[in-house]
């Protein structure tokens, strides 16, 4: 039978913590191992998972949640991985589902359904998709439940909220991209998933609540810093020169509308900020996930990842009806072939 070492990354939310813990206990079919990674909390955290007898990791700062899952990863013992957000509140069999999904699927990785705690009957999340731009979605999020949320599928990207790895994968890919230090970093461990030609599932019978209480708060600047940034710095790491100069138009677009996006919501310096850094480091992440073996081979594979995730995003997008963001998007280039 598969065991399973669950990693919580946490920081100054013991109300949080506490439920979490209590949650992942109540599964019928539980964890072998809970280990909860405090990113230098200065409150109860600590008392709460000695409470539970989970494993304790602690930082005398915080780190980010990169850092902090790979730490976990370190000390996993077991065949799965269940990365978990502290603000997760899973249904008893949500564990056992992905499991049985994952086995009867041969995935290598799994996620769930997540649903809003302010309204359970809208989606907060699915299986990620992201365009040639690198600016991700997270499948339905605010959207009413339905079909289109409703079918098991294959998936490249999935979202770290809440998600089942194979502790192999790690070993084998490599860990989360800790100079992401949050966001993107589940973009970027998707795309060399793909790369190494590794594939997971969505199964919607695994339904899980979103508290939408992370640390640092949905629309905190930092948020938008980071996200601005690191949408850069996954182009810069993933697209060879040849693979910027064809999907040029496109970066420039989305790129362009994730600043606005941010305006939106009242952090343009924080975008802008998030982009001027990026630019700056973009030779530090230069090529490096093509480096070696196979190029053209890795190229293609690349180029093929982000193009059919796009295709998938207009898709779905007519089928829900358009955001803006993405309204505008592909009003002002080709969706890819």
């Amino acid at each position: 039978m598969a065991s399973v070492s669950a990693i919580i990354p946490t920081w100054n939310r013991a109300d949080l913590l506490e439920s979490i813990l209590t949650n992942l206990a109540a599964q019928t079919r539980p964890p072998e191992q809970v280990i909860v990674v405090d990113n230098g909390s200065t409150d109860d955290s600590p008392l709460v998972v000695r409470r539970h007898g989970a494993d304790l990791v602690a930082f005398p700062e915080n780190r980010g949640f990169a850092t902090a899952v790979n730490q976990g990863i370190r000390r996993a013992k077991s065949d799965w991985v269940l990365i978990l957000n502290n603000d997760v509140v899973m249904e008893p069999d949500w564990l056992a589902r992905l499991l049985a999904t994952a086995r009867e699927t041969g995935a290598q990785f799994a996620a769930g359904k997540l649903l809003q705690m302010r309204d359970n009957r809208r989606i907060d999340g699915s299986w990620d998709l992201v365009s040639r731009a690198a600016y991700a979605w997270r499948c339905g999020y605010g959207r009413p439940d339905g079909a289109v949320w409703s079918v098991r599928r294959k998936i490249s990207f999935a979202p770290m909220t809440a998600a089942l790895f194979r502790r192999e994968i790690f070993e084998r890919i490599g860990y989360l991209e800790t100079r992401f230090e949050s966001y993107y970093e589940d973009v970027d461990f998707g795309v060399r998933c793909a790369l190494a030609g590794i594939e997971g599932v969505y199964e919607p019978a695994a339904v899980a609540i979103h508290m939408d209480k992370g640390s640092l708060g949905k629309r905190a600047a930092r948020v938008y810093y980071l996200s601005t940034r690191n949408q850069l710095l996954v182009l810069a790491k993933h697209y060879p020169a040849r693979t910027l100069r064809r999907f040029a138009w496109p970066i420039l677009v989305g790129q362009l509308l994730s600043v606005f996006a941010a305006t939106r919501q009242g952090h343009p310096l924080a975008a802008l900020r998030g982009k001027w850094d990026a630019l700056r480091r973009w030779s530090e992440f230069r090529g490096e996930a093509v480096t070696g073996g196979n190029f053209e081979e890795a190229t293609r594979v690349v180029e093929a990842t982000f193009s059919r995730s796009e295709s998938e995003i207009r898709e779905i997008q007519q089928q829900i009806g358009f955001d803006i963001y993405w309204r505008l998007y592909f009003s002002l280039v080709r969706s890819a072939s």
